[in-house]
């Protein structure tokens, strides 16, 4: 399939957020739409990555949600849903963005689908080499709460209060933390300043 053929254009991307939201209406949207604004912000800067496609991926990248409410099935769910439309970059986001270590042992809280099911997505996520754009969603998932943008560790305080932690936290933390200083050097600058209304909630 040629490159511009594994996502949605922007139309189509909005009106598929659209009809998950009528089916699953939360608080998923909003975030969903600042993980968009936040990938565009920072593939503006970045030297290989293209803004309107970050944007699109990142409207799509909790669409399993749609089927919710759910927890983490959603990562299958939305890998699922785009491949079956013919869309398999976005099915991979849907897929890589909730995995900065591509290790289920650091999922926090319960797995809420049937065991083939965590098996089956422990197959898909075997032998995975993250690329470049992979990063930018695990790290654009961290910066966005549903009523605007936050620093990583806010947005990992708030998974843990509502999920819980495990043995595997902290590493995952180290590696969220890591990926916000790789973009930064790739962005020349720290990332907080591109993202609007971000340090003025900080001040």
């Amino acid at each position: 399939m040629e490159p511009g053929l594994t996502v949605p254009n922007p139309a189509a991307a909005q009106a598929l957020l659209l009809e998950a939201e009528t089916m699953n209406p939360g608080a998923w949207v909003a975030h969903s739409r600042n993980v968009a604004r936040a990938a565009r912000f920072i593939a503006q800067r970045h030297p290989t990555l293209d803004p309107e496609r970050a944007h699109t991926l990142g409207l799509l990248h909790d669409l399993g949600r749609r089927t919710g409410p759910n927890r983490d099935r959603h990562i299958l769910d939305g890998y699922d849903h785009l491949m079956a439309l013919g869309y398999p970059d976005a099915a991979r986001i849907a897929l890589t963005h909730s995995f900065v270590n591509p290790q289920l042992s650091e999922r926090e809280g319960v797995w809420d689908g049937t065991s083939d099911e965590w098996e089956r997505l422990r197959g898909l996520l075997a032998g995975l080499t993250f690329a470049e754009e992979d990063r930018l969603f695990q790290l654009c998932d961290t910066l966005a709460l549903p009523d605007g943008f936050c620093i990583v560790e806010e947005r990992l305080i708030d998974v843990a209060l509502r999920h819980g932690v495990n043995d595997h936290s902290v590493s995952k933390w180290r590696a969220k933390l890591a990926l916000k200083r790789h973009f930064d050097q790739v962005c020349g600058g720290n990332l907080y300043r591109l993202l609007p209304g971000l340090c003025e909630r900080l001040s």
